[in-house]
């Protein structure tokens, strides 16, 4: 986006030449009422993750001191124990590859358990087992995540502190029912909550400030994001679809109730990264999500807009995916509390809001094609790029309590055929596309680079070694199985796309 923006730049040149004036900006389509509430209708009340998953049945609880290990208490746990971690210092990384277990911090006095990473250790907590709670726990300083989900369902992620934990603070992937709430995050370089890849999720009463994205929906379907306090990030809440990846399609979220406040932190996002490209100044940020429901946010302080809509052709540092819809269809934006954002914009904005010969600072900002969109009521805000939008035919989406399964969803078992795809899309995907740069460079180079030897992948995945300066440090996956890495490898070396 060019230093600043570049969101809109293209748009920019094109509305200059002429050339889609009359087919993105022209018209005015706020007399058609478009939309209903029939998403929204049946009610629903989300079981048993509203209260606790994992050490469901009569099984131990083992208890972690300070100067104990606890995977030395994970190796022995079985499924339906409970592991408690006392107050203390932990110098480790924790793997979970069992169903069923419940980790839990017992805080004494304001005494917490600390996991701490000491900027050496790549990751705190990595599960990929189903019905896997992890709670009250204080995770600083590692350098690739504080706790990751790789292909378990069914998860409850709570009330943990996570401060300056490299890329991702919570990042549950390929995972189907999940709740993320009351967690504190901060000082995160990509996105504090990142849902990816995720169906059935629930987003609430977290705290996150200090990074560059707060909190990001990315090709994950039925989410709800609300009651959080998104302050002080470069963007405060984001539903994307990010190209490359196996899952194509970000639908069917709420943004609701949400404070969206002073979100005007410099990017210092990884360079050539997504959200390397989001300006500092953004409220809410939908990129190519569907069917986007945003409602009763409180949204104020952004310097440069308070809700942004964009398409892929528009957005920076993204490679078009033939294989996903690049457009933002179907946004609803219902009745927000807005003011005080757009007051330091970027000239691109500028120059947008002057060709609409409009007045005042824009509060939202759609560019780019957005079919069968709507807004409640086109005069309350000051908006660029929403004549296309229709009038709202529904006011809230308050029926829908969550999109969490009233019963668990079925454990995710990787059979001995399937145990390299899944690994791969559980586990790699999450950092390497096939065509496109993400986290790790794309999975085409490293077919180039190690045709025929999987073994080569092997051997860099158990130890790796950081070897250019445009990608982060990869963390060690030698607590995968070797032939689990094997055949991992394998199948990274064949797929096509």
């Amino acid at each position: 986006m060019g230093k600043k923006l570049g969101l809109v730049s293209a748009a920019i040149a094109l509305l200059v030449a002429g050339v889609i004036g009359g087919m993105k900006f022209a018209g005015d389509n706020r007399g058609t009422v478009i939309g209903d509430s029939s998403r929204y209708r049946v009610e629903t009340t989300g079981g048993a993750l509203t209260r606790s998953v994992g050490g469901s049945g009569a099984g131990a609880v083992h208890e972690v001191r300070n100067g104990d290990s606890i995977q030395a208490a994970v190796a022995v746990a079985q499924s339906g124990d409970v592991i408690k971690i006392f107050p203390g210092m932990y110098h480790e990384t924790v793997y979970i590859d069992k169903d069923d277990i419940v980790l839990s911090g017992v805080v004494i006095d304001d005494a917490w358990p600390v996991m701490e990473g000491a900027s050496k250790l790549n990751d705190a907590v990595l599960y990929s087992g189903n019905d896997i709670t992890v709670e009250n726990l204080q995770i600083q300083h590692y350098k690739g995540n504080a706790i990751m989900g790789q292909a378990g369902n069914n998860f409850l992620i709570r009330n943990n502190r996570i401060i300056d934990t490299g890329v991702y603070g919570i990042f549950p992937e390929f995972g189907t029912n999940g709740l993320v709430t009351h967690n504190v995050l901060s000082g995160i370089e990509d996105a504090a909550i990142y849902v990816g890849m995720c169906d059935n999720i629930h987003v609430s009463h977290n705290e996150v400030f200090n990074n560059v994205a707060g909190i990001e929906i990315e090709n994950s379907r039925h989410s709800i994001v609300e009651s959080n306090y998104a302050h002080d990030n470069t963007g405060g809440i984001l539903v994307f679809i990010t190209p490359g990846l196996p899952i194509k399609t970000t639908f069917d979220t709420i943004v609701r109730n949400n404070f969206i406040v002073n979100n005007n932190t410099p990017n210092f996002g990884i360079p050539g990264s997504t959200v390397a490209g989001i300006p500092a100044g953004t409220g809410i940020l939908n990129m190519a999500g569907d069917q986007t429901t945003i409602e009763g946010n409180i949204i104020t302080g952004n310097q440069v807009i308070g809700i942004l809509i964009t398409d892929h052709m528009n957005a920076p540092n993204v490679t078009l995916d033939p294989d996903a819809d690049p457009n933002s269809d179907e946004i609803s934006i219902l009745d927000n509390m807005m003011w005080n954002n757009g007051y330091n914009t970027i000239p691109e904005i500028t120059a947008l809001k002057t060709l609409e010969l409009v007045d005042g600072d824009v509060q939202i900002l759609n560019i780019g094609n957005s079919s069968n969109s709507c807004i409640l009521d086109h005069d309350k805000y000051v908006t660029v790029g929403l004549k296309d939008f229709g009038t709202c035919g529904f006011t809230t989406t308050a029926a829908v309590t969550t999109y969490l399964l009233e019963e668990p969803a079925e454990r995710r078992e990787i059979a001995a055929e399937d145990m390299g795809k899944r690994a791969y899309y559980g586990v790699c995907a999450g950092c390497h596309s096939y065509s496109i740069k993400m986290v790790g460079p794309p999975t085409q180079i490293i077919q180039a680079l190690y045709a025929d030897n999987p073994q080569g992948i092997v051997d860099y995945i158990t130890s790796p070694t950081k070897k250019r300066d445009d990608y982060p440090e990869m963390p060690p996956q030698n607590y995968l199985s070797e032939e689990v890495r094997m055949a991992a490898a394998q199948f990274m070396l064949q797929v096509k796309k």
